[in-house]
């Protein structure tokens, strides 16, 4: 991809503080883009741009801080890109978790869900005007191969009536890929396309906040992973690849079209989603 040329594009990096969101941030600003990184801890996000400036030569075009924890956060982070005064041509909803214990949000939703579907949900709803004043544009949602192993139960999405760290983190990947499925349908004829992804199983911080046997078996499996630069691989080949130009609504595996689960594929669960999700970042 280093024939690519992204110079006078805007692209905004979530979670691109570490990882996987860290490399595309780095590498979208090597091919000429002014990167805007959104993250959570400050002392975090100025280590990521000084390493990015040391590995590039180039400064990235802001750092904005947002808990996705906290709608409002997400809420004031689209405000204050908007607020920049450039376009946005390119929005990568990289940021993410997975727990082993229950936990809350600030607004009380049920954390992996809320961060993972409900903060992108939220943040692209809140952006997509901007991007469709920006011309071509496009969305890439980090979403996992874990989805296939997902059913959503649309009468216990916040995980009230049992709990298990994996099968949450998986239905939230589920959601990514629906998610994405109903945007692209939303955003045809406006010039932004929207497309998912898996990653691969990558070596990064994920899971830190994990306790338990979980904690423990992904320290062991660490070494058997994929690296940061080949999880990134994807991300950056649909944020700014020729080839993928006017490409919507598809998921991706290793820069290539797969095929998600046949729930990631239900258009009626796509829509269904939507709607509750809209009146709950609305409540």
């Amino acid at each position: 991809m280093n024939h690519v040329d992204m110079s006078g594009k805007v692209c905004l990096v979530t979670g691109a503080n570490s990882g996987i969101g860290l490399v595309t941030a780095r590498e979208l600003v090597r091919l000429g883009a002014d990167v805007i990184l959104s993250c959570r801890d400050e002392r975090k996000g100025d280590a990521a741009r000084a390493g990015i400036r040391q590995a590039t030569g180039r400064d990235v075009a802001a750092i904005l801080y947002a808990d996705f924890a906290s709608l409002d956060d997400v809420r004031r982070l689209a405000a204050e890109v908007q607020g920049i005064g450039r376009p946005l041509h390119v929005l990568v909803n990289n940021a993410g978790l997975m727990l082993t214990e229950r936990r809350t949000t600030r607004e009380g939703f049920e954390y992996t869900f809320g961060v993972n579907h409900l903060a992108p949900f939220l943040l692209t709803e809140l952006l997509r005007e901007h991007l469709r004043k920006s011309g071509e544009a496009r969305i890439v949602n980090v979403a996992s191969r874990a989805h296939k192993r997902a059913q959503l139960d649309f009468d216990d999405l916040q995980s009230e009536r049992s709990f298990d760290g994996w099968t949450v983190y998986c239905r939230s990947k589920l959601c990514n890929v629906l998610f994405n499925l109903e945007l692209a349908r939303r955003l045809e004829g406006t010039g932004v396309t929207a497309n998912s992804l898996h990653p691969g199983v990558v070596a990064t911080g994920f899971g830190r906040e994990s306790t338990g046997l979980w904690k423990t078996i992904l320290a062991i499996g660490r070494p058997f992973m994929t690296s940061p630069e080949g999880g990134a691989r994807t991300s950056i080949f649909l944020a700014s690849d020729p080839s993928v130009r006017g490409v919507s609504g598809k998921y991706f595996a290793t820069c290539r079209p797969a095929t998600p689960s046949k729930a990631g594929q239900s258009r009626s669960d796509a829509a269904r989603l939507w709607e509750i999700s809209e009146r709950l970042v609305a409540a």
